[in-house]
């Protein structure tokens, strides 16, 4: 029987005209069986400070005030050899040339970027359930278009790697919660932020227990804190 694996995805800073430098997409993975008990013990350590184990974490929510509940998810993350995390990092939309590759938009450019980033994911013996937070109207043709280019058959991923890619609501996901704080923390970097110190002491921590900067490309099969960073001047065709 095949290894099951849950993949909670996000993004920051993916539109075309946002008007922010730098987009991240990032996804947050374990196993099937581990899902739960992690669920639980993430809406514990929201308990633990205080806070409602229904309370939805979001990077944009994060404040000096609750730095230790923050600190303690990321080394909760880090402690539990079950999680993974991946993103991708474009430091630089500006840079970006759709209409320099035939048949391009910003759109399949995209999609191009979110299956790098979770090709290094995928063991062609295991499979994969794909959760998506549902962000717009789009998400359904998003979730039809993703599918497609995720099981394109040059790849060879069939649908029975790729079993399920899904829409969900990230209030009520927490692995999609600390999805959304762990990318919302590179992408945080990679733009050269720095106002809000409770943001900055989880980047610290982050690199701290990574061993990494966050804004460079790590080793391929690093597993706990995997970073790519992708530039314009490669092949976007």
């Amino acid at each position: 029987m095949s290894e099951i694996f849950n993949v909670y995805c996000d993004e920051s800073c993916h539109l075309e005209n946002d008007r922010q430098k730098a987009m991240v997409l990032g996804a947050v993975w374990c196993p099937l069986d581990k899902s739960r008990e992690i669920a639980v013990r993430l809406r514990e350590l929201k308990q633990k400070h205080g806070l409602s184990a229904h309370l939805e974490v979001k990077w944009v929510k994060v404040s000096p005030a609750k730095k230790a509940f923050y600190l303690d998810l990321v080394d909760y993350f880090f402690d539990d050899d079950d999680l993974h995390f991946r993103a991708l990092i474009v430091p630089d939309k500006s840079l970006l040339h759709h209409d320099a590759f035939p048949g391009q938009d910003h759109d399949g450019w995209y999609y191009k970027m979110y299956f790098d980033m979770l090709k290094v994911i995928f063991r062609p013996d295991a499979r994969y359930r794909i959760y998506l937070d549902i962000k717009d109207t789009r998400g359904a043709q998003k979730v039809a278009d993703l599918h497609e280019v995720l099981c394109n058959d040059r790849y060879d991923f069939s649908r029975k790697v790729i079993e399920r890619l899904q829409l969900v609501h990230s209030h009520e996901i927490e692995q999609l919660q600390l999805a959304d704080l762990l990318i919302g923390a590179v992408g945080y970097l990679n733009r050269e932020l720095h106002g809000n110190a409770g943001k900055m002491a989880i980047i610290e921590r982050m690199q701290r227990r990574s061993g990494y900067d966050l804004t460079r490309t790590t080793l391929l099969r690093e597993e706990k804190m995997n970073i790519f960073r992708w530039h314009a001047s490669e092949v976007q065709g």
